[in-house]
């Protein structure tokens, strides 16, 4: 007797989309058959892709200290309400931040108690934590986050070249990966005082500041440390073709590289940040419409290893145009809920196929980060899935959108497609609009081992 049988729906595998029904047992996917029966629970997927649960290995929820802004009890909601089955909450925005033992054990504690969803933690790399990052691998973070350019957060410095080559080192042999938010401090610093100093503060100024050389500038010499050091890097958000061609040349010689983009520099362009205000800005920017092409062909052409939200919610007065020039608004896109649907969109339009989608979003993650029993369905995994429909529009508006704060660019954004069902570990979380879980049960993940995805 199965606990749930999921029948009559189009399950996307890695190479290839059937019709199937699956079985789950204990949270465990446990046979996949045309002929299965017996369960204490049936799910009719007719009409629905079944997917692996979405993997994002990049989110901010600030908790704990900053969970007024997003704490995991409503971050994992959303997560779910998104497909999101798995995340890999960052070092930053919460207080403390999580850079030695005692800081990564207040935030699993409170994951554990709050989280819908399972979730893994990643460690930092600040000046003068080198020598925690031992313990930190010892007790299970994912891996680790330094900044190239300047954070605006007190807690979670960048780090200067030489804390990046000790860290790097030292991280390479803990057969850890690093991740790197790249971007040129001295570039984006020196221009964004010039344009204070003559009170150039619009949109167009703030895009200026932050040029893709000075993304192109600090991947680069991030893939050169690498080289010298050995160590596994994993480049966040990258918003470039230039910064694109530089890891692809690394991967080429052989480094231990991977790059995850965010749906908000495929869906939306410069024109976003000129009409909609702050509620639009990141680091890196986004991208005029011509480098926004660019990056969904790179996507088309399979050249991004995994799709990651970078969900960076703050409280509406950070985002309030009417007070805030551009440069001293928060900047963070707020849209967690809507990486898959972002991307069931992209493949609709572009015809990309559907297990491609489902490669970039739960498997490559789960084989980069060690995730053994996560990133696909087969027997033995884990029973995460979320169930979409493909021809169902969805408009995000504040009552459908369950982040704390309901400041987003998404927001009035129809999607083609609409998710019908999020299930973690053989447990329905979300259904038809609201969270069905009766409380938190999401568990800690740590990596079991990194495995290096080839070009």
């Amino acid at each position: 007797m199965f606990d749930m049988l999921i029948k009559n729906g189009s399950v996307v595998f890695p190479d290839k989309v059937r019709k199937t029904t699956i079985g789950i047992k204990d949270g465990k996917i446990t046979a996949i058959g045309e002929e299965l029966t017996g369960a204490n629970s049936v799910i009719d997927a007719a009409g629905q892709y079944v997917f692996p649960g979405m993997i994002d290995v990049h989110v901010h929820f600030s908790d704990p200290g900053r969970e007024y802004w997003e704490g995991f009890r409503t971050g994992s909601q959303m997560m779910a309400a998104g497909g999101v089955t798995t995340f890999f909450d960052m070092p930053l925005n919460g207080i403390p931040s999580t850079v030695n033992k005692e800081a990564l054990y207040l935030k699993s504690d409170r994951g554990k108690a709050e989280s819908y969803t399972d979730f893994a933690l990643w460690g930092g790399l600040v000046p003068g934590n080198e020598a925690d990052l031992a313990e930190l691998a010892e007790e299970g973070v994912i891996g680790f986050k330094a900044f190239l350019s300047t954070t605006g957060n007190e807690e979670f410095e960048n780090v200067d070249d030489i804390t990046l080559l000790n860290g790097m080192k030292i991280i390479a042999g803990l057969n850890k990966v690093l991740a790197l938010h790249s971007e040129s401090g001295p570039i984006t610093d020196w221009l964004a005082a010039r344009k204070m100093e003559a009170g150039h503060v619009s949109a167009d100024d703030y895009l200026e500041t932050r040029p893709i050389a000075a993304e192109a500038e600090a991947v680069q010499r991030a893939l050169y440390y690498a080289e010298v050091t050995g160590c596994p890097l994993h480049f966040v958000h990258i918003s470039s073709y230039e910064a694109m061609e530089k890891i692809e040349a690394a991967k080429k010689k052989g480094l231990d590289v991977t790059v995850e983009t965010c749906p908000h520099y495929l869906l939306f362009n410069h024109e976003a940040l000129r009409e909609h205000g702050p509620v639009a800005k990141c680091a890196p920017p986004l991208r005029k419409q011509d480098e926004q092409e660019k990056l969904i062909n790179l996507l088309i052409d399979q050249k991004f290893d995994m799709i990651s939200s970078d969900h960076s919610p703050c409280t509406s007065d950070l985002k309030d145009s009417a007070v805030y020039n551009i440069f001293q608004a928060w900047g963070g896109i707020s849209g967690g809920q809507f990486s898959f649907l972002s991307m069931m969109e992209l493949a609709l339009k572009y015809e990309i196929p559907f297990e491609q989608i489902a490669n970039i979003t739960a498997l490559n993650p789960a084989q980069r980060f060690g995730l053994k029993a996560k990133g696909r369905i087969a027997e033995g995994f884990d029973a995460d899935f979320v169930l979409v429909s493909a021809d169902e529009p969805f408009t995000v508006t504040e009552d459908n959108f369950f982040a704390k704060n309901k400041i987003s660019l998404y927001i009035g954004h129809t999607f083609p497609c609409k998710i019908n069902s999020t299930i973690n570990r053989g447990k329905i979380v979300y259904k038809d609009g609201s969270i069905q879980a009766e409380r938190p049960e999401g568990e800690w993940i740590k990596p079991v081992q990194q495995i290096e995805i080839k070009s």
